[in-house]
């Protein structure tokens, strides 16, 4: 732990510096104070503990706190290649008759945004990430962004700290249990349909659908969707047409109902 703290303590500035946000010093204490129970939630044993605070460093922190040190981010670079083969290799041996099409269909819906956002979520990852209070109030409004890209840095930090079949065993884990749960999913499916019969079978009426934002030229336009249920918000998703956005508002009415 006194490495821990050491390497905390020069995140920091000098004493003359005014006291730190009161969110900053909580989130430091909390890292500090539990990194044992973040091992079992990961279910891998911590060998570099200055290589998981990096892992666990969003940018926002040290620009708030105006610290030359390096962020998650070269993290994240590495931890997205690894998973992507992690990925990979597990889609090859469990679809032995999928074609190369299919299995890239497959993998970019166990890579993407959502998916690592559900897989840090599992995990109550942004629990121990270090970020300002803006970046925290991002993902309370529900932005999937930093805690995805936290996700890719931890897979490489394990990889770095105890080699690629540690960091197999845990991205398989996760994967396993997101499909398990229905976090995630492989194939192709209808979130509208899928919704609606949800709404139906718990009496919460015919899901709406109204556009609430178009942005950009009309030959690259993007689309954003929420749905509406007895007049309630449930969701709401974007997309490069009407109903793929219709589909990611009605995913994200799902994630939330359930």
């Amino acid at each position: 732990m006194d490495l821990v703290k050491k390497l905390l303590r020069k995140f920091s500035h000098p004493p003359r510096r005014a006291r730190a946000d009161e969110r900053e010093a909580a989130q430091r204490t909390l890292l500090v104070s539990n990194l044992k129970k973040f091992q079992k939630i990961i279910g891998y044993s911590i060998r570099n503990q200055g290589l998981f605070v990096q892992a666990l460093l969003h940018r926002s922190f040290l620009q708030r706190m105006n610290h030359p040190r390096h962020s998650n981010e070269r993290l994240e670079f590495l931890g997205d290649s690894i998973l992507n083969l992690i990925i990979a290799e597990y889609l090859y041996q469990h679809f032995p008759t999928a074609e190369e099409g299919e299995l890239t269909k497959r993998r970019s819906r166990l890579v993407n945004r959502r998916a690592l956002a559900a897989f840090a979520k599992d995990i109550s990852l942004s629990d121990f990430i270090l970020m300002s209070p803006s970046a925290a109030q991002s993902i309370g409004k529900g932005g999937d962004t930093i805690i995805a890209d936290t996700y890719e840095a931890l897979v490489a930090a394990i990889y770095l700290d105890g080699g690629y079949d540690n960091a197999k065993k845990f991205v398989r884990r996760q994967v396993q249990a997101a499909l398990k749960k229905g976090l995630v999913l492989t194939a192709d499916q209808n979130y509208k349909s899928m919704l609606l019969e949800y709404a139906q079978a718990n009496g919460l009426g015919v899901p709406r659908y109204n556009i609430v934002k178009q942005e950009g030229p009309d030959h690259d336009r993007t689309f954003t969707v929420e749905v509406l249920m007895n007049d309630s918000r449930k969701g709401s998703g974007s997309g490069k047409n009407k109903k793929e956005a219709e589909q990611a508002a009605a995913s994200k009415a799902l994630e939330k109902l359930r």
